[in-house]
Parts: structure tokens; C-alpha cells; sequence
């Protein structure tokens, strides 16, 4: 599997990306090739080599002659669906607008059809990030990890006025993300940058890999102390499942009414926990308690942890990143006697280690033709081993 892993400690930014892409072997004539299938007129890609703090880089050398480049999301993500650009560049671009676009929403009040981009919007803005999708994709990337992210601090200037660094949607788009404190002033993270790597990464802890090529982009700016490039190391990663991190939250208990338990575990689904469950403990003073259990992505650890200590008596949570190996997951369906039933499988690589009936479809076919769930089980299992 071809990975690649974003070193952000120089920030990061559309054109960084890019420029590192570009760095690390993606060749500029497909690039232009492919992004000519937008139909965005009067753009140019011209690549330099340039230095900062003595390191040498690629600064992506992205142009636009436009004056009018105030765009809605749904005018961008019509004109990505429209493209005949590839299939998977055409979802990373549209799941990156997305977040852009559900960013943007939060932060000022609005629906995600309401949102109106004003820079991102611009035609160089939306070839570095459609751009770097195609890149991706024509590099082979199949997975993709970035580092912690610099908080800096001061203003930008903005349509909307003078905004704190981070801009509150690049602030809105690193939750869940890490970040490293950095005493520095200026815009090391542009929401484009957040953008490509929270929408597409699928962690934070570097792969292990045999490394294939690294690729340095540089930003515009040139400060003293830390060279403004993004690094990028592409490799092969031996790893035959999927990667990606989550959070898992935990709370004791030992005075919670368990006739409230089922409704807890319920509240942290519907909140964004992929998992919830109660375990039985010997506590303090050899009290009988609980533990709560929530496993969640790391961009829904706040809303679970407060659902936590809304639905239980604890004061208090406490949580932890882990990194998590899982199965590629397939959904497929069978065609019984009594009708279709789907199946999911689980695939390591491309062996297949795990099949089992849906659930719910077998108790429903289980109820309306009055046959047994195993029995249910059992035929599907059969039906589809066939």
C-alpha cells in the first residue's frame, strides 16, 4: 500500500502541498492535463525551485487572472461533480470542499448551502486543492497521515476584517486535530491546508514505511528560524489493514442507577461514538461500579464527552488517541427464500477473513416469515458461501 506523511512543522497551506507533491516526483504536465478538466478558464502551474532558510523547494507557482472570485460551495462541488477528473480525485476534492464548506457554516451562523467562500473560492485556491487531490491520486497514494499542527499567533487581514491567527475556520477545522503551541507570529496554517489534511488524513502518527521519495513545498513567506516548507515522505507501507485513530473515553461509576444504563449508551451513539458499552469493576472501599466506555473519532470527542456527563452521575472524563488496525469493509447481498439480506465482510488486504449476516435484516426476515434467527443465520451464511 503507497502512503504518504505530511511534516507540518512549518504549517501547512494549498500550495505547500501542492509544491511538495510536485517535489516528490508528480509530473506537471498530468497536473495540467487533468486539471484542464475542470473548465476553469485562466490559470497557470509554473513550478520553481526556490530556497528558504537555505533548504532548496518547489514553490507550486500558481497564477489566476480573476477578479470576481467569490463562490458558493454548491457552485464548487457542482463544477468538481461536473469534471471529468478521476473518480478518486473527484471524492477527495468534494470531501475536502465539504469540510471547507461545513467549516465555514459553523463559524458564521449559516447553512452548508448558505456558505459563500470568499479567498478559497478564488481560482487559484481551487486549483491547489483540487490540484493536490489529482496529484494523490496520480501519485498512488492510497493512505495519507500528517504531523501536529503549529498554533501561532497576530491577525490576518480577511473580507471578513482583521481575524486572530488561526482564522476561525482554520480554528474550527484543526479540532480534533493536534496541535503544537508555537511562539511565533503569521499564518503558518491556511484553511486550505487544514482542509487537505484533516479532510484526508487518516491519522497523525507517521506509518512505518520503506521510504520512496520525499518532496519539500515551499510557502510564499521566508522567516528566520524554521524554513517555510511542507515536507512530504511517500513510501510503501507493509500494513495490510487500515489505519486511523480514535478516542476512547472512559468515566468510573459507582452510584449511577443501572436502569439508566441502556439510555447512556444510546445518548453516545446518537452523540458520534462508534462504540459504548459498560464494564463491571470492584472499586473503591470494595464498592461495586462501572466503567463507561466510548470509543469516537477525534473530531466528536467533545460532543461524546459531554454526552457523557449529561447521561451519567460522573464528575468528570477522561480520554486518550489511540491508533486502531481495522478491516476493509464491504457490504454485500444474498438472495434467499424469503428474500434479499445483506452481508458484511471484512477484508485483510484482499483476503477475506470475516463474513456475517446483517442483523437487522435477519430479525426482520426472522419476525415476518415466523423462522427461527439462527435458522435465518444459517441459510444466509449458506447462501452466501455459495
Amino acid at each position: 500500500m503507497r502512503v504518504c506523511y505530511f511534516d507540518c512543522a512549518a504549517g501547512i497551506s494549498g500550495d505547500m502541498v501542492l509544491g511538495a507533491l510536485l517535489d516528490a516526483g508528480l509530473d506537471v504536465a498530468a497536473l495540467r492535463r487533468e486539471l484542464g478538466k475542470l473548465g476553469l478558464p485562466g490559470w497557470s502551474i509554473e513550478p520553481a525551485t526556490v530556497r528558504r532558510s537555505g533548504l532548496r523547494a518547489t514553490h507550486a507557482g500558481v497564477s489566476a487572472q480573476e477578479h470576481h472570485h467569490h463562490r458558493h460551495y454548491s457552485d464548487i462541488a457542482a463544477m468538481i461533480e461536473a469534471s471529468e477528473i478521476s473518480s478518486h480525485a473527484k471524492t477527495m476534492a468534494l470531501a475536502v470542499f465539504r469540510r471547507l464548506g461545513e467549516a465555514e457554516a459553523h463559524v458564521h451562523g449559516v447553512s452548508l448551502e448558505e456558505v459563500h467562500f470568499h479567498e478559497v473560492g478564488a481560482v487559484d485556491s481551487i486549483v491547489d486543492i483540487v490540484g493536490a487531490c489529482i496529484g494523490l491520486d496520480l501519485l498512488g497514494i492510497q493512505e495519507i497521515y500528517g504531523s501536529a499542527l503549529p498554533w501561532t499567533h497576530g491577525r490576518v487581514n480577511t473580507d471578513h476584517g482583521l481575524l486572530p491567527i488561526p482564522a476561525p475556520a482554520t480554528a474550527e477545522l484543526m479540532r480534533g486535530w493536534p496541535v503544537e503551541a508555537v511562539d511565533a507570529e503569521g499564518e503558518w496554517v491556511t484553511p486550505t491546508g487544514a482542509a487537505l489534511l484533516t479532510g484526508l488524513a487518516a491519522g497523525s502518527a507517521m506509518p512505518s514505511m520503506t521510504v520512496e521519495s520525499t518532496g519539500y513545498g515551499a510557502g510564499t513567506r521566508d522567516p528566520e528560524g524554521r524554513p517555510n516548507v511542507l515536507r512530504v515522505v511517500i513510501g510503501q507501507s507493509s500494513a495490510t489493514g487500515e489505519h486511523d485513530q480514535i478516542t476512547e473515553l472512559q468515566a468510573n461509576l459507582d452510584d449511577m442507577n443501572p436502569e439508566w444504563m441502556p439510555r447512556a449508551v444510546e445518548a453516545a451513539l446518537e452523540a458520534g461514538a462508534l462504540d459504548a458499552f459498560f464494564t463491571t469493576v470492584v472499586g473503591k472501599k470494595g464498592r461495586p461500579g462501572f466503567v463507561f466506555t466510548a470509543l469516537c473519532r477525534d473530531a466528536d470527542r467533545q460532543a461524546v464527552a459531554e454526552c457523557v456527563l449529561r447521561q451519567t452521575t460522573s464528575l468528570g472524563v477522561r480520554y486518550r488517541s489511540m491508533d486502531r488496525l481495522k478491516l476493509r469493509r464491504e457490504t454485500v447481498t444474498v438472495e434467499t427464500l424469503w428474500g434479499p439480506v445483506r452481508m458484511k465482510l471484512g477484508f485483510l488486504g484482499e483476503e477475506r477473513v470475516n463474513a456475517a449476516p446483517e442483523y437487522e435484516d435477519c430479525r426482520q426476515v426472522s419476525e415476518r416469515a415466523g423462522v427461527p434467527l439462527k435458522d435465518v443465520y444459517a441459510t444466509v451464511q449458506a447462501a452466501y458461501l455459495q
